[in-house]
């Protein structure tokens, strides 16, 4: 079997993802990748087949998008040229992670695909989402990678296609341990913006994933961090809480090693509105942004001993399975391996 594997490159979390699927869905054929997205940091350890510019999101130093970087870095011809000459017909599976070009393709040229990550579990009404829906986010969730089918991944399970995050194996493996500092990773926020609301803080040690920094930087009691993978699962499993963006791969980590967590959406981001509060129904806190309230809001949080969370029952292997099963129509004994999930 040749599948194509398009992964949005915006931000890490589907890099992150792919390099946990990869090695289970080679074992079903020949995997071709097409990245797309100008604004990651993490490297994907794989042979890459097609690189596009793609359509990204670029961020403000202050919690929020950056729409003029957004609109200058997006050429409708050259997006018109890569729809022509990404080849989707050659592939007997098309695997979608909430990419526009490969999605145009396979409209163009009537070839099925399916959209395999978060944002397809928001085809369903039942996902959480904010008090007040926007139009626009939810046009874009529907519409911006359209697919023949759809299989989500979220923090619970709230719908028959939507199943549990795929965990990173050496979260899985973690022994987990409590250090004492508190992890943050805020890629909408710059360095100087978070030295600002961390500074006060003097009776906690924060490490600070940056985008910024090439080596590690101590000030005080905040060290900064280049993005890596090793040293945030590091990091992580050894943290006392995490202070993080409200995407879904973070996150979905913290939850499952039971960390205390604070999630703060990207100012216009509605996907991360959405998590937000899908986040705040499981007992998460989640303020709208780091402002003049954070100093009593992490004081208040990191002195609570609630720690909310969610177990997490299939491994990365089992997600593949079933998700190849949807796909393909492959038999396997899934109704043996998985007796309580439901198949269509």
């Amino acid at each position: 079997m040749k599948i194509l594997y398009s992964i949005q490159a915006t931000g890490n979390g589907h890099i992150s993802r792919a390099m946990e699927l990869l090695p289970y869905l080679e074992k079903f054929g020949t995997v071709d990748i097409f990245l797309s997205g100008a604004n990651s940091t993490l490297p994907l350890d794989a042979p890459i087949k097609y690189r596009s510019e793609g359509l990204s999101l670029f961020y403000t130093c202050k919690g929020s998008l950056n729409y003029r970087k957004i609109m200058s870095n997006v050429s409708p011809f050259r997006i018109m040229k890569e729809v022509r000459d990404l080849p989707v017909e050659k592939y007997d599976l098309v695997l979608n992670d909430f990419e526009c070009i490969t999605s145009l393709a396979c409209a163009k040229k009537k070839v099925p695909s399916v959209n395999f990550g978060h944002q397809a579990s928001f085809m369903s009404d039942k996902t959480p989402r904010p008090d007040k829906p926007n139009k626009i986010g939810e046009w874009i969730l529907q519409n911006y990678a359209k697919a023949s089918q759809y299989i989500g991944l979220h923090f619970e399970c709230y719908d028959d296609f939507i199943f549990s995050p795929v965990i990173k194996e050496e979260i899985l493996k973690a022994e987990v341990v409590n250090k004492g500092h508190i992890t943050v990773y805020l890629p909408s926020y710059c360095d100087n913006q978070l030295r600002g609301y961390l500074t006060p803080l003097k009776d906690h040690r924060f490490e600070v994933f940056s985008k910024e920094v090439k080596e590690v930087k101590t000030e005080g009691h905040i060290t900064f961090i280049p993005v890596g993978k090793q040293a945030f699962n590091e990091s992580l499993i050894s943290c006392h809480g995490i202070v993080c963006g409200a995407g879904f791969e973070t996150p979905a980590e913290a939850i499952h090693l039971k960390k205390k967590m604070i999630a703060i959406p990207i100012k216009g981001q509605y996907e991360q509105l959405c998590n937000a509060a899908a986040l705040k129904k499981i007992g998460i806190r989640t303020p709208d942004k780091l402002d003049d309230d954070f100093t009593d809001t992490f004081n208040n949080w990191v002195n609570d001993e609630n720690t909310p969370g969610v177990n997490y029952k299939y491994s990365t292997e089992a997600i593949v399975n079933m998700l190849m099963y949807r796909c393909t129509n492959l038999r396997y004994e899934l109704d043996v391996l998985y007796p309580d999930l439901i198949f269509n």
